[in-house]
């Protein structure tokens, strides 16, 4: 297929130059894999989704790896996706939007109320929202941490579907941004959002990254669909050699590692010639687990949290990571360039 070009539109925040420089890196890198639909319209039924029963799914805690954890999908009457924990029955349900993200630095955590009434790690979990179109689900948890899984988030993924998927009476809302915008961040990095047009009613997006490490550059081009995003589901985050022995080692020292649920089995392991764990999703002497959990698992997380309504047109990521992202739906937010579809 032919190299797409984006336009890159008016930057928001971040350098123009910059974003025109690395855009330059990014419109030469080669696409190592494409999974688009037939047309544009949209794949998901016309009516909002939620679900018909509860499904509950238990692993190893993610932050307290000596603990088993889990969490419940449930049916919601509320618009949206809302975090019940049900150790403080005192608290209000937490909607998972972008203005109850308490921080981005390392992953996703959604705080509103009390400090306590917290959840880390929401973005493999909230991604479904975008990746399955179930759009008004209630999450119940009995601690800020969630499960952890050597399958990535395709055990949430099974678990929704052991729920039952159903339709509402109530017809599903769209929206877009009202025109193409693009977001710098400090190290080559950036995102582009452009508008559906023509009565698109999907999402398509088109995410590289780069790293120095044997992961090396790779992209993906894709309209999210079910299919594709239960295909990507099993990509699991990945860290360095070094940052997992430091883990391992010295971080046994802080609180912020020291319970760790990560091992060899549920992350990917990488340094700069070789992997240390076995690496998925082989195309043409690639493994693209990263950039498929980049794109799926991160990307969509943060377009999730939008608002309630279903996120259509494209998004162009580049190198762009956690921060950018949810920093780039804020600004949307704040400058009023979400518009219905």
């Amino acid at each position: 297929m032919d190299m797409p070009s984006y336009t890159i539109g008016k930057t928001v925040f971040g350098s123009a130059a910059s974003i025109a420089a690395a855009y330059e890196h990014f419109r030469v890198q080669p696409i190592d894999e494409v999974r688009l639909a037939a047309d544009r319209t949209c794949p998901f039924p016309d009516v909002r989704r939620t679900l018909e029963s509860e499904a509950q799914v238990a692993g190893v805690g993610t932050f307290q790896g000596s603990r088993k954890q889990t969490l419940t999908f449930a049916p919601s009457a509320k618009k949206g996706w809302w975090i019940r924990r049900m150790d403080l029955p005192e608290q209000l349900d937490t909607e998972m939007d972008i203005s109850n993200l308490w921080t981005s630095a390392q992953n996703l955590v959604m705080r509103s109320g009390s400090p306590h009434n917290y959840l880390r790690m929401v973005e493999h979990i909230v991604a479904l929202k975008v990746g399955l179109g179930v759009d008004d689900v209630l999450l119940k948890v009995n601690s800020g941490d969630p499960p952890l899984f050597d399958q990535s988030s395709l055990p949430l993924v099974k678990a929704m579907e052991h729920a039952r998927i159903s339709d509402t009476a109530e017809p599903a809302s769209y929206i877009t941004v009202k025109e193409p915008v693009a977001f710098g961040g400090g190290r080559g990095d950036f995102l582009l959002f452009l508008p559906a047009e023509n009565g698109e009613r999907n999402l398509r997006i088109d995410c590289a990254i780069s790293w120095n490490t044997v992961i090396g550059d790779q992209r993906v081009l894709f309209d999210v669909t079910p299919e594709t995003f239960r295909y990507a589901a099993f990509a699991r985050t990945n860290a360095t050699r070094k940052q997992y022995i430091l883990a391992k080692t010295v971080g046994k020292l802080f609180a912020a590692t020291r319970n760790w649920g990560y091992n060899e089995k549920n992350i990917l392991i990488h340094g700069r010639r070789r992997f240390y764990t076995e690496p998925r999703f082989p195309v043409n002497g690639k493994f693209l687990e990263p950039v498929w959990h980049r794109a799926t698992l991160d990307l969509m997380a943060a377009i999730a949290l939008a608002g309630p309504e279903r996120f259509v047109g494209t998004v162009v990521s580049y190198r762009a990571g956690h921060t950018l992202d949810c920093d780039a739906i804020r600004a949307l937010r704040r400058n009023d360039l979400i518009v219905p579809a």
